[in-house]
């Protein structure tokens, strides 16, 4: 099944359509695939850089922390939620096969539930060390650089299931590309995730609770179905250490360069809050 791409030159929005190595629309915009098989639909007015989103070792960093098992547990939950979700919908005699990945990164998430099941995957990231990175890994998914805070490049109505992983959501938009009955399932850290190694970097573990904000910005356009808690405890050691705080910019902070210097072995919880959202039903 094609991805329901959609073009991104303002004013447009008409569906992408592929030919050999472009997209284009009806109206004559074309999008070349990069040689590393994504394809960049970032407008100049989208970018605020030209290096926006994350950089090719923060990538790097989280692909090897998820490979060596730090944080796989919770990644599975999230991975066994989705499909959970897809299977539902295809018992239900409903096909499911449209998922989007927002802020995809390496590409882990699609990757495992294209391991499990048929679907058309699209992996959205403003990063094109990302893209390059989850492209050369899963060469059977779309993988597109874009501005998901801006507009997701999608077609109304085509997308079974919305994915985001500790990235960032756009509600209006999730609720636009989504089919009647379509669902966003989303994680953010809860308050204890990387706790340990927060108090190890400020001398203090403040808890922050992002469910409440998270559930009031999508009020209006989706109804929580269920909010649910992963968690899990591992020890790291000092590779692994400065790997978190590649993936997470906390390395780059000077005020914390004396600490993450003197970074032995710790054990860190890594703990994610999984809210399931359906689209509420359009009245216009």
């Amino acid at each position: 099944m094609a991805p329901p791409l959609a073009c991104t030159v303002r004013g447009c929005g008409e569906p992408l359509e592929r030919h050999g190595r472009t997209f284009g629309c009806g109206r004559g915009h074309v999008f070349d695939i990069a040689k590393r098989g994504y394809v960049n639909l970032l407008q100049p007015q989208d970018r605020k850089s030209l290096t926006s989103g994350d950089s090719k070792s923060a990538v790097e960093a989280r692909a090897r922390l998820l490979a060596a098992g730090a944080g796989r547990g919770v990644f599975d939950v999230f991975v066994d939620r989705a499909d959970g979700i897809l299977a539902a919908m295809a018992g239900g005699g409903r096909p499911a096969s449209v998922v989007i990945d927002l802020g995809s990164g390496a590409g882990d998430v699609l990757g495992e539930l294209a391991g499990r099941r048929a679907i058309a995957g699209v992996g959205i990231d403003l990063s094109v060390a990302a893209a390059e990175y989850a492209s050369r890994r899963f060469p059977s998914i779309t993988w597109v650089v874009a501005n998901a805070d801006r507009r997701l490049p999608l077609r109304s109505g085509t997308v079974d299931l919305v994915l985001s992983a500790h990235a960032r959501r756009n509600p209006a938009e999730c609720a636009r590309v989504l089919s009647p009955g379509g669902t966003l399932l989303v994680a953010v850290p809860a308050e204890d995730d990387l706790i340990e190694l927060r108090e190890a970097l400020h001398g203090t573990a403040v808890a922050y609770d992002r469910g409440e904000a998270l559930v009031a910005e999508h009020q209006a356009a989706f109804t929580l179905l269920d909010r649910s808690t992963a968690r899990e405890r591992r020890p790291l050691d000092r590779d692994a250490l400065l790997d978190v705080l590649r993936a997470t910019y906390r390395g780059a902070r000077r005020s914390a360069a004396a600490q993450a210097d003197a970074l032995t072995s710790i054990d860190v919880t890594f703990a994610s809050e999984l809210f399931l959202f359906r689209r509420r039903e359009r009245t216009d």
